[in-house]
């Protein structure tokens, strides 16, 4: 049911063809992880069970829980996790928008892949500036834990 959930969002979604200019402010439910967030797909016209995912373009953070290959990859994702979720809750605290631009999907089809700004703040160059974050563009990615 879930696969055709997503099959039935991606055509939706992708004939609306997302403009590399054009952006949206997409209400947040939760911060997954460092780089991923969860956006209310309601506005969307979308299934509410889908519960689509954006990855911040251009970072990868460290993997958390029972994915990191380290326990100095999961100490570093939680402070990942948590310099996102702050940023995001102050933004709603304040009013704050959160834009996404750049808007495409993943290249596994699961998930968005976007620009985040917070207010005035991009999220990418944010983490990567608290060293929480690097350079990432699909290339293999480096080890947390060397």
């Amino acid at each position: 049911m879930k696969k055709l959930l997503l099959s039935t969002a991606f055509v939706l979604i992708a004939t609306t063809a997302f403009a590399q200019t054009k952006s949206y402010d997409w209400k947040v439910l939760r911060v997954v992880d460092g780089d991923t967030l969860e956006i209310d797909v309601a506005s969307m016209r979308l299934p509410p069970e889908l519960g689509l995912k954006v990855r911040v373009l251009g970072v990868d953070t460290p993997e958390k829980g029972g994915r990191a290959k380290c326990p100095s990859e999961a100490a570093l994702a939680v402070k990942a996790t948590e310099h996102t979720k702050k940023l995001v809750e102050t933004a709603k605290a304040n009013n704050t928008t959160i834009t996404f631009s750049k808007v495409k999907w993943d290249k596994f089809g699961g998930r968005i892949n976007a620009d985040v700004m917070v207010g005035d703040v991009n999220l990418a160059k944010s983490l990567i500036a608290a060293g929480l974050a690097r350079e990432y563009y699909g290339e293999e990615k480096k080890s947390w834990c060397e």
